[in-house]
């Protein structure tokens, strides 16, 4: 008599792991700060209350660190597309068939298109004559700042909602990860208030980096293999 005893194996997600890409993504993102910033020297890349003529003074100061940050800032948005596709592959082989996916889908892509747009605007603010042009410049200079502040914290905080609410209720992320997450989703969708109320300019970087961290454990807690049961070992009585 052969009788059938069901075994369990694996099936992985063939992608590539959402993870060290989160990781890539934040360290080119990283990178491409150090250079406007206070540790690539003075002065250093000016805030949207600033005058024109501090604006125009760093500008005009600093053209190659613009260029750097604008070269790392526009590598940085391919690796958040690629996380973006990936992570959405993934809840959907995972079993999630709610709607959270496709806003994460909306929200990724639409944050590596601001990133690609205003790094972009970045490039073209360093050339010759550019930061000489006073209301050119300061108008370019609010026009990359919109696509950076607000531009990526409101589409970046969806992302994250449709990754921590659906794999949250789908119990594919731990319950802090996926509240912490919704926490962070929420304040980036308040930052779109900064537009109107200039003093809320913290909610900007209040998504942004506790983001890149909750990004990367993210990618590396969601689950990559469901199990699948199967009637292939035989016992022979």
């Amino acid at each position: 008599m052969t009788a059938s005893v069901p075994s369990t194996s694996y099936k992985r997600h063939a992608g590539p792991h959402i993870g060290v890409v989160a990781c890539v993504f934040v360290g080119l993102f990283i990178v491409g700060l150090f250079p406007v910033t206070a540790f690539g020297g003075k002065p250093y890349f000016p805030g949207p209350a600033e005058s024109l003529d501090t604006i125009a003074a760093f500008f005009q100061a600093r053209p190659s660190a613009v260029l750097l940050c604008a070269f790392f800032q526009f590598g940085a948005a391919i690796p958040l597309g690629l996380f973006t596709a990936s992570a959405v592959s993934q809840l959907r082989f995972l079993g999630v068939r709610a709607a959270g996916p496709n806003i994460a889908l909306f929200g990724g892509f639409a944050t590596a298109f601001t990133m690609i747009t205003a790094s972009s605007v970045l490039w073209t603010m360093t050339y010759p004559g550019i930061a000489q042009a006073g209301p050119l410049l300061q108008a370019l200079y609010r026009f990359a700042f919109a696509l950076g502040g607000p531009g990526f914290s409101v589409p970046f905080g969806l992302l994250i909602a449709g990754i921590s609410v659906s794999a949250g209720l789908a119990r594919l992320l731990p319950k802090w990860l996926a509240i912490v997450g919704v926490v962070i989703a929420a304040i980036g969708e308040l930052s779109w208030l900064q537009i109107v109320f200039p003093k809320l300019l913290p909610l900007i970087p209040l998504t942004r980096f506790p983001g890149f961290i909750w990004l990367i454990i993210a990618g590396f807690a969601l689950p990559r293999a469901i199990k699948t049961s199967e009637a292939m070992n035989r016992i022979e009585t």
